[in-house]
């Protein structure tokens, strides 16, 4: 036999034997050599259940928790607006800056209110020297009067010039007064302590009444606002507890609702539910929440958290069958204080062990 013929032999051989040693360990693995088990039960070894911990599946009710998303915003929020129409000179806030009751937060051209108050007080001026020398004329009139060296048409007359000047006068000032408190809105302060949360102009814009130039809001005072479908809105109350979430901060906490909406989004089918949040470090406006609480219930199989083990992405507990202890896969669903729901895997009346690893 040639060199290459043998080389080529003991290649056939070697290929061979891994296959005859890959096929032992498929038979091995499904258990050719050993007692079958049937599916999803394991029997473990020994029977004896002295001092161990077990529990019985049982059926009850239990709420169905559902969370609703909602914001975190501020009970107190302002929106500062002109009173008038005029052009934005300045503004000296930007979002995130504190203010104090008081300040400046923008400028409005007062020019035109300006040349108003001086012709008002132009105005108030002449009615002012006019209702002077109608009471002048009044005085002397009334002298002559007394003295019987005026009728009393005349007399009557001049007291009428003197009132309806006089009434000119208070007109005028009035006006004046008018003007002025028109120049003060010129002004935009702040009516209270608190944080800019938006500046939705820019100075050289056109102010119009009613139209924010920012927003200010005060950020100790926070609330959850979420909206809760009308069908599960019923169960809430004002003056409730209620479990709030607050993802970024990885915090869940009971808060008490504060205000709720009698009007229904037509739309969106909600109500709008607003929870009075505690002092709670880090927390600002915008951030994202959810407002968890029950709504309906379901009958569920329950057993104690402890008593399901993780084997990889498995989930197992162990049962008591016979009086032999037995492996069983499950799936589990929600967990309920220190109990959990089995969704497959068990039934009512069979019993586990709450502490697997009392298994003999």
């Amino acid at each position: 036999m040639s060199h290459i013929e043998f080389k080529n032999t003991n290649k056939i051989v070697t290929i061979s034997a891994a296959v005859f040693a890959l096929i032992l360990l498929l038979l091995y693995m499904q258990g050719s050599f050993v007692g079958k088990v049937s599916p999803g039960s394991s029997p473990l070894p020994g029977d004896s259940n002295a001092q161990i911990s077990t529990a019985v599946v049982e059926k009850k009710q239990v709420d169905d928790i559902l969370a609703w998303p909602g914001t975190v915003k501020s009970r107190t929020v302002a929106n500062i607006a002109p009173k008038m129409t005029a052009r934005i000179i300045e503004i000296k806030v930007h979002a995130g800056d504190k203010v104090k009751k008081g300040d400046v937060i923008a400028r409005l051209d007062e020019r035109d209110v300006k040349a108003q108050e001086n012709a008002a007080l132009a105005a108030l001026a002449g009615a002012n020297a006019q209702a002077n020398r109608a009471q002048a004329d009044e005085q002397r009139t009334r002298s002559l009067y007394s003295k019987e060296a005026a009728t009393r048409e005349n007399f009557d007359a001049v007291v009428a010039r003197a009132k309806e000047a006089q009434a000119g006068a208070n007109q005028a000032s009035s006006a004046v007064t008018e003007i002025r408190s028109h120049l003060a809105d010129t002004l935009l302060v702040a009516p209270f302590d608190g944080v800019i949360v938006k500046r939705l102009k820019e100075p050289g814009d056109m102010g119009l009444p009613g139209v924010p130039v920012v927003t200010l809001q005060i950020p100790e005072e926070l609330r959850l606002e979420a909206g809760v479908p009308s069908t599960c809105a019923g169960r809430y109350s004002i003056g409730m507890n209620v479990n709030v979430r607050i993802d970024t901060l990885d915090l869940t906490t009971s808060a008490q609702i504060d205000e709720i909406s009698p009007e229904v989004d037509p739309q969106t089918r909600t109500q709008l539910i607003k929870i009075a949040l505690p002092a709670i470090e880090g927390l600002q406006p915008g951030y994202f929440g959810w407002l968890e609480q029950a709504c309906g219930q379901h009958e569920a199989l329950l057993i104690p958290a402890g008593a399901v083990q993780h084997i990889g992405q498995l989930e197992v507990v162990k049962v008591l069958s016979e009086g032999r202890q037995q492996m069983r896969h499950i799936r589990t669903g929600k967990a309920f204080d220190d109990q959990i729901e089995v969704i497959s895997g068990l039934h009512t009346g069979e019993t586990v062990l709450t502490d697997p690893q009392q298994a003999q």
